[in-house]
């Protein structure tokens, strides 16, 4: 028995249901009596391709970010009516997911991801100067089905490639809420890294009709905006490894490289799971420019680059 797994509970990613025995899924290792120790720590990024970092930020500070967004959220219909904002009751039917304009309306968000705990983090992580992406990836994810396996290359590997990804949990996401998984020591593996992580979602093929020309639905195989694949277990099975997670609390953070796959459990729960993605990188080194600005393109037509595939 999988000791994450107390009492027992069956877990799907993508509608699939995945085996949880201990040779499959495991929990992720507890960083968090390194902190401060940056050799360590980036050792084990190096190793494991993801550093796990339970109770690094102030949890008051988290469900501050919390309530003032749950409220956001309430007052517009997005949760359901005479219950406690703070325990983002879903409404049955109801999506929001990504609404990333929600986190440049929320100081105290911007203040978790951004502040000086954050910031001084990525600048010993590095060792110099550190930036974020001015874009932020909020969601608020409703009742159902995950994000799909996937590795972040592939949506922002325009600048450097020591680029890495902050997950953090706006309140506590346990197992049934549908938190984030990653696939060990899939950030190794060298032809995942040649093939598909370096695709880029924005790119054109010139040389084809113009039905096939996108990235997304050609040199990325037909799997929809960047996914790798709508099979977590297979996956699993064909790259190795096991899927790795946590019971996640407000206070928590999960980095990892923008080679590592990852996806998230679905959300089998009755609540709204609210996390934010966050990027940071050193400032000496290149930026994607879709993600930084006062108005970030994103995947917007002005991303577009036309190649020959």
């Amino acid at each position: 028995m999988n000791t994450l797994l107390e009492p027992p509970i069956t877990l799907t990613s993508s509608g699939e249901t995945l085996d949880v025995s201990p040779d499959h899924f495991g929990e992720l290792l507890d960083s968090s009596g390194a902190l401060g120790d940056m050799p360590v720590l980036r050792a084990r990024m190096e190793r494991d391709g993801y550093v796990y970092l339970p109770g690094m930020l102030a949890r008051a500070e988290v469900l501050e970010a919390r309530l003032a967004i749950a409220t956001k959220l309430f007052e517009v219909g997005n949760l359901l009516a005479d219950s406690d904002p703070m325990d983002c009751v879903a409404i049955a039917g109801k999506a929001i997911e990504f609404i990333p304009h929600i986190a440049m309306q929320t100081p105290e968000l911007l203040r978790v991801l951004y502040g000086p705990t954050m910031m001084n983090f990525w600048e010993q992580f590095f060792g110099e100067p550190a930036r974020h992406f001015d874009f932020t990836w909020f969601r608020a994810v409703t009742p159902g089905r995950a994000t799909p396996p996937h590795t972040d290359a592939v949506y922002m590997n325009r600048g450097t490639s020591n680029l890495f990804t902050c997950w953090t949990p706006i309140g506590d996401v346990p197992l049934e809420q549908g938190g984030l998984m990653v696939l060990e020591g899939s950030h190794r593996h060298e032809k995942l890294r040649q093939n598909y992580s370096s695709k880029d979602v924005d790119s054109v093929c010139a040389n084809l009709r113009p039905d096939l020309q996108t990235s997304r639905k050609n040199t990325l195989r037909g799997e929809g905006f960047g996914a790798l694949s709508y099979r977590p277990a297979k996956l699993r099975e064909t790259l190795g490894g096991r899927w790795l997670t946590a019971n996640y609390r407000a206070g928590d953070i999960l980095i990892f490289s923008i080679y590592t796959v990852h996806c998230s459990l679905d959300n089998i729960s009755n609540r709204v799971r609210l996390t934010s993605d966050s990027r940071y990188q050193r400032s000496s080194e290149p930026a994607d420019e879709r993600w930084i600005g006062e108005n970030p393109i994103g995947h917007g037509a002005d991303a577009k680059r036309t190649i020959i595939c």
